[in-house]
């Protein structure tokens, strides 16, 4: 569908505002893209951005209502694993492995059927069959000394659910598969080892206070989470932390306040 020029300039604007904020200040981003479709609903590509961002907003159903309007348009299967997640999300991991059992998984490319694979372990995890879920990772993808985008994320599920299946040794060897693999650290995996070889590291800028390195503030990761729900585990847990650093200001504030009436009735 073709767009007068002023009106698709509008649109562009604001799906280049999605696209920078999407990772940093999703919240923003979904408004950016709350604009764009209101000014054009019936662009497939508006509808494809609208669901990325309600989606690292963790507004599942929004978004997988945006995804399958998008494939409507398009007729393309891109979107299946990401559609897939969002069941999860909305806790339908059933529905998950459905749709990883439909022909349109055939019809993605690798990338997408490795995420796929990725997605199910996550859906055989949330119903409490990690031994399933580890099978799910096997595969030549797995096994290929060879390093594409998605390796280490596939090496860091593996070993993830390795670690939840008390399979620590295992764990450890495929952590540091997916950090060898991992040049952009796309995921967390150096942590991860630093946490089950019981590394400690110290605060240079505090009181000499040590902190064990931790995975994450918000549990296990699954597989298929980086798509939305661990990175959403942090930014809770950011909240949580900016939350009480604000209400510390405020009692601060109210002290200061105090300090300064008491000088006044003094004077």
């Amino acid at each position: 569908m073709s767009l007068p020029k002023t009106l698709a300039e509008d649109v562009a604007r604001n799906l280049v505002m999605v696209a920078r904020l999407i990772d940093d200040d999703p919240d923003q981003a979904y408004a950016y893209s709350r604009i764009a479709l209101r000014l054009a609903s019936r662009v497939a590509a508006v509808r494809e951005a609208a669901g990325f961002a309600a989606y690292a907003t963790q507004k599942y159903a929004e978004a997988l209502a945006e995804f399958r309007a998008s494939r409507r348009m398009t007729g393309s299967v891109e979107l299946w694993p990401v559609m897939a997640d969002c069941e999860r999300g909305l806790g339908r991991p059933e529905r998950a492995m459905a749709m990883a059992g439909e022909p349109e998984v055939q019809k993605l490319d690798k990338a997408g059927q490795v995420e796929m694979r990725l997605v199910a372990a996550g859906a055989r995890r949330d119903m409490g069959q990690i031994d399933a879920a580890i099978v799910t990772l096997q595969g030549p993808e797995l096994a290929s000394s060879a390093v594409h985008s998605w390796t280490p994320r596939l090496r860091y599920a593996y070993a993830d659910a390795l670690l939840e299946a008390g399979r620590e040794d295992e764990a450890r060897e495929w952590f540091g598969k997916a950090l060898e693999a991992d040049k952009d650290g796309a995921t967390d995996a150096s942590d991860r080892l630093a946490e089950l070889d019981g590394v400690e590291f110290v605060d240079a800028l505090g009181d000499d206070e040590s902190t064990v390195a931790t995975a994450d503030a918000g549990g296990p990761v699954t597989a298929g989470q980086d798509a939305g729900e661990r990175d959403a585990d942090l930014r809770y847990a950011d909240d949580a932390d900016d939350t009480d650093a604000h209400e510390h200001d405020d009692d601060q504030d109210d002290e200061d306040q105090d300090d300064d009436a008491d000088g006044s009735a003094k004077g």
